[in-house]
């Protein structure tokens, strides 16, 4: 089957797993249309999951985390809060990722792209209010995701294993460490005190909230397929595949995708 995750700039830290496990900060894995081409090296099975017996056992773990708790709570909150509502919040989320995007364009060596997101962050913030309205796209100026993941990829950093984390989702060694990188050295994140502060914990949940609402239909989608573990697996590292392709100059733009956020669950 095929699980596919709307574009949703910066909030795609990928284009999100179960919509940041829960919370936690994962990004979007996203499955394209079109298969892995030699050009792009887009081929996830060449990541090795070599610690499958545990990412199996964590990946239904945080299923049925979601099934029993996130997935009822966002549910009623896409029922209650009207769309527009919802799009304002996911706007502002995905704008508040715009700074680590900046910085590791930056540290590609993409000098145009980090000066776009840094543009899209200062018009979004005050044109549009703070983030809930992206001016920026209005304006020609197209969301755009890196991350220090990526980053490491362009630069040759080999994946190295699969692993699926309780309640974050899935990831590899190099994405791993790359996750880690870009919550320590976001700028919004050092400015407002952590995620520790009031701040943080509201955008931590923000942005699990929003994430989850995206990933809603691939969650459901994702009980028709024969191994969901398997299929989570193979569009996270298609995607993953992608975006370091992209860094590296090897994909002219990533494939079309189907308006449908993808999930890790």
């Amino acid at each position: 089957m095929s699980l596919n995750i709307k574009a949703d700039g910066p909030v795609t830290w990928a284009a999100a797993s179960l919509a940041a496990a829960l919370g936690l900060g994962l990004l979007a894995p996203v499955h394209a249309r079109q298969p892995a081409t030699a050009a792009t090296g887009a081929t996830g099975g060449e990541v090795g999951d070599p610690l499958i017996a545990f990412n199996r056992a964590s990946f239904g773990f945080t299923r049925g985390v979601d099934r029993w708790a996130m997935g009822p709570i966002v549910r009623g909150y896409m029922a209650l809060t009207p769309r527009r509502v919802r799009a304002r919040l996911g706007a502002a989320v995905a704008n508040l990722g715009e700074p680590v995007t900046a910085l590791n364009a930056l540290a590609q060596g993409h000098a145009r792209q980090a000066s776009r997101a840094t543009g899209r962050f200062v018009i979004n913030s005050t044109l549009g209010v703070a983030g809930l309205f992206d001016v920026a796209a209005r304006a020609g100026l197209e969301p755009r995701e890196a991350d220090f993941g990526q980053t490491l990829g362009r630069y040759g950093a080999r994946p190295g294993a699969y692993v699926f984390l309780p309640l974050l989702g899935p990831t590899t060694v190099r994405d791993g460490l790359g996750r880690i990188a870009d919550s320590l050295a976001d700028p919004i994140s050092l400015a407002s005190g952590g995620y520790g502060s009031d701040f943080g914990r509201a955008r931590l949940g923000a942005t699990a909230v929003t994430q989850r609402e995206a990933a809603d239909p691939a969650v459901r989608a994702l009980e028709d397929a024969a191994d969901p573990y398997a299929a989570v697996r193979a569009a996270y590292l298609q995607h993953r595949a992608f975006v370091v392709a992209q860094a590296r100059g090897e994909a002219a733009k990533l494939p079309d995708f189907e308006p449908i956020a993808a999930t890790d669950l």
